[in-house]
């Protein structure tokens, strides 16, 4: 029998903490980046349960949801105590996008040195707290605002700079309180690395394993862990029973040597007992028990590997179809209805490009790279790379960098192999798909696996559609029809050159520059994207990218994420609003394109909006 946690107390004992046993580390460099190395000396009293646009027209102006008068870095000082959804994913946003254009910076200088460290998270974490541009600083027990039960983390920077989890290397984050009869330290967030922690079978219980080693580095004695720091904190609040968050360490498929993080709510530490370990070393375990009532998120990623592992087709629930592309996608696309009895949607072939595209002329004539094997970030003598403005679009593992006007890619005349990392948008899909019914939109599309933001999602493949045809008459295929003409709301996803300390320019434009307008019908011929719902809030965004091809260049709309993307979580982009309807009044206008909209009918020629967002307009299309 193991036994009870407080046998092996041990509080005055204040050594360093060693390495701990979920794989996170106690080091000098916890604190970097405005992360916290050890809150145990803070005492908060607290009670436990608290360029120019091709697309012109006339914008009503918007309020600014921060305080801008009294803020550091664009944040509100209210906000970067107490931070909402809005400050979260601007705070996430822009620290991803100094991080992409760090990487790219450091890509492009492996050109030229061997001696080069990339730590383009630190540094880009460095810029972030610099600046104070953070949220969420107010130490609390509980839930954070603006963070949600699901959201994932490719960083642990991240979970730092939106409040979730203070420490960037612990697996255990607590602080000192105070309440009317004593001062004592609790737990607040703790991450699970997965590699020594038992989830048991239930989703909602975790055994978590205690910091420290159980040897002396000096000379490999075995050494019992201490009830100290973390251990002492997760001791307290067994007994308190006060909220602790839990962040799940998932190993990252695409990436063998990293990890997404995932927020799986609040837990109570229902027991603590000690074990021997491998080395003979005694051991603090912790069970953790879920809170019910919270949505699912851990346990949704468990149903995934279920489904990926399931050797029929039975063990998927509501199962129509393994693979709706019938082949043509490297990675079968899924057909899913678990809402009512519709058998699929209507008839359509399976098309991964444009179909019979028409070309354009260029400016100047292109005649393609000649770079042997693939394009390198920071050679200036690829013409490619010279298009792009001297920056190469991509990071190395394939993110995109920065919204630009175009984005061009290598094309059939460039003399770089098919691999080339400037071939991204052509490479078809890299994460497993599944065409759903909704509950109310129709079919939706969504994603088995997690994805990144700026990561590559798919082309939107279907037959060109010439412009006068579609001006002739206005309802044409309009259900499945991309059309770069339509007015959509701006948004910033670029990074922000003052917190690199880099002189604004035009590499940080984010509107497009079309020379002719393009519009996509996927009725007959479509892939995946064609099952991509409206939003007035997206998580996806689309791209324009130039193949080009002697004096002719071919024009693709590629999606990309906007942000990171749990799995199972449904893909949405803006459709815009027609540019053919006559020019709005200010009351037509907040009656159909703006957040202010009402959202009981949708103006003539547009449809309702049932996104259900905060800033849903009302109507699009």
């Amino acid at each position: 029998m193991p036994a009870p946690i407080r046998s092996y107390r041990d509080p005055l004992d204040e050594e360093e903490a060693p390495h701990g046993a979920n794989g996170e580390t106690s080091s000098p460099m916890e604190g970097l980046n405005g992360c916290n190395v050890d809150d145990g000396q803070k005492r908060v009293v607290l009670p436990m349960n608290s360029c120019k646009s091709s697309q012109k027209r006339s914008k009503k102006t918007k309020e600014s949801p921060f305080d801008l008068s009294s803020s550091v870095g664009g944040i509100s000082m209210a906000k970067r105590e107490d931070g909402d959804r809005e400050v979260v994913n601007l705070v996430l946003m822009t620290y991803d996008s100094l991080r992409r254009r760090l990487c790219q910076i450091e890509d492009a200088k492996e050109l030229n040195t061997t001696m080069l460290i990339k730590r383009a998270d630190l540094r880009a974490s460095n810029a972030m707290t610099g600046k104070a541009f953070r949220t969420n600083m107010r130490r609390r027990v509980g839930a954070v605002p603006g963070v949600e039960i699901g959201d994932i983390f490719f960083l642990r920077m991240e979970m730092c700079l939106v409040g979730l989890h203070g420490q960037s290397m612990s697996g255990i984050d607590y602080m000192t309180i105070k309440d009317e009869l004593q001062e004592e330290t609790v737990a607040l967030s703790i991450v699970s690395s997965g590699v020594y922690d038992n989830d048991a079978e239930d989703n909602d219980v975790l055994i978590y394993s205690g910091q420290g080693e159980n040897f002396n580095k000096k000379d490999k004695h075995v050494i019992d862990q201490k009830l100290q720091r973390g251990n002492l904190a997760l001791d307290r609040s067994s007994r308190r029973h006060n909220e602790v968050r839990v962040i799940r360490g998932l190993r990252d498929a695409a990436n063998r040597n990293a990890k997404i993080y995932v927020y799986d709510g609040l837990y109570k530490i229902q027991d603590s007992w000690i074990e021997r370990g491998k080395s003979g070393g005694g051991v603090f375990k912790y069970k953790f028990v879920r809170l019910s009532g919270q949505p699912s998120a851990f346990a949704v990623w468990k149903s995934v590997q279920k489904w990926k592992m399931g050797s029929s087709t039975s063990s998927r629930t509501g199962l129509i179809l393994a693979d709706l592309s019938t082949g043509v996608e490297s990675i079968p696309v899924s057909l899913v209805n678990e809402v009512d009895n519709e058998k699929g949607p209507s008839f359509f072939t399976y098309f991964h490009s444009l179909k019979d595209p028409k070309p354009f002329s260029l400016l100047q004539s292109s005649h393609g790279c000649n770079c042997n094997k693939t394009c390198v970030p920071g050679d200036l003598s690829c013409s490619c790379i010279q298009r792009n403005e001297g920056d190469f679009p991509y990071t190395a593992n394939g993110v995109l960098v920065s919204r630009k006007p175009l984005v061009h890619e290598c094309g059939p005349l460039c003399k770089c192999s098919p691999n080339c990392k400037n071939r991204v948008s052509q490479t078809g899909l890299k994460h497993q798909m599944e065409v759903f019914k909704t509950k109310d939109r129709g079919w939706g599309l969504r994603s088995l696996d997690p994805i990144r933001a700026g990561t590559f999602i798919c082309e939107y493949a279907g037959e060109v559609i010439d412009v006068a045809k579609v001006n002739k008459n206005r309802g044409y295929d309009d259900e499945y029809v991309f059309d770069t003409s339509r007015i959509y709301d701006p948004f910033k996803w670029n990074y922000e050159p003052s917190l690199l300390e880099e002189i604004s320019s035009n590499v940080s434009c984010e509107d497009y520059d079309i020379p002719s307008p393009l519009i996509i019908s996927s009725k007959k011929f479509g892939n995946v994207a064609r099952y991509m719902n409206h939003s007035c809030s997206p998580n996806v965004f689309w791209q324009p990218v130039l193949y080009a091809e002697n004096n002719q260049s071919f024009l693709h709309i590629a999606f990309f994420a906007l942000r990171h993307i749990p799995p199972m979580t449904e893909l949405t982009y803006d459709y815009g609003c027609s540019s053919h309807i006559p020019p709005m009044t200010e009351l037509t206008y907040d009656y159909g394109c703006s957040s202010h909209a009402d959202h009981s009918s949708a103006p003539k020629g547009r449809k309702k909006c049932l996104c259900g967002s905060s800033k849903c307009r009302g109507s699009f299309g």
